[in-house]
């Protein structure tokens, strides 16, 4: 299962799903919390249970069992991640996950891994991912820390507004495939979020629509 060839990025939607977390340590909780952040119904199992993992239940956002990992159980899961740090634990977790066909992740271990976690930022609805293939965690995370600098919440608000401008053309039954949206987001209309001008960013895309439709 080693991942020596390349991989193909996909966007799971995870919310109202059930994941698999085998581990309790610093990397299961952080794990749980973006696998939580993605809307996942998380489930927990580990022989021990570090703060983190402790302050995520304690607000009743993940299930913890504290236990050892049961062969085959990845089976009742649409993802699982492994985080123990025992590589006998995650090559039986892998080994279910080829079994059951449910993707698993295996914290540095992607000799186990059938779907590497890259490093993300968040604004709203704009997701930045950067992934190594599990090579270099280091590196992408390394990555992701100077996006976060550059992309900050003017990209969300920037999406609401043209965003929106979309879904009311397709609720007018216009087509929005065929509009050169690049001339729209080139045209300052970011700067004009970011400088707090949210009306004339509005106004700019009316115009810009006005004279797509000409």
């Amino acid at each position: 299962m080693a991942l020596d060839g390349p991989t193909y990025p996909v966007n799971l939607v995870l919310a109202g799903r059930r994941v698999l977390v085998v581990g309790g340590g610093r990397v299961a909780a952080r794990k749980a919390q973006g696998l939580l952040d993605a809307g996942a119904r998380v489930h927990v199992v580990a022989l021990e249970t570090g703060p983190e993992m402790d302050d995520l239940e304690r607000q009743g956002r993940v299930v913890v069992e504290r236990r050892a990992y049961e062969p085959g159980e990845v089976r009742d899961h649409w993802l699982a991640v492994e985080a123990t740090g025992d590589p006998a634990v995650a090559a039986r977790v892998a080994a279910d996950g080829e079994e059951a066909h449910v993707w698993v992740n295996a914290a540095d271990q992607p000799e186990q891994c059938s779907v590497t976690l890259p490093a993300i930022v968040r604004q709203g609805a704009l997701t930045v991912t950067f992934s190594t293939g599990g090579a270099s965690p280091a590196v992408a995370s390394w990555l992701r820390a100077g996006a976060e600098q550059q992309y900050g919440p003017e990209y969300a608000e920037l999406i609401d507004i043209v965003g929106g401008a979309r879904e009311e053309l397709r609720r007018q039954g216009r087509s929005t495939e065929s509009l050169d949206w690049r001339t729209l987001l080139d045209s300052g209309i970011l700067d004009d979020v970011r400088s707090g001008r949210t009306t004339q960013a509005k106004e700019r895309l009316q115009a810009w629509l006005s004279s797509s439709s000409e």
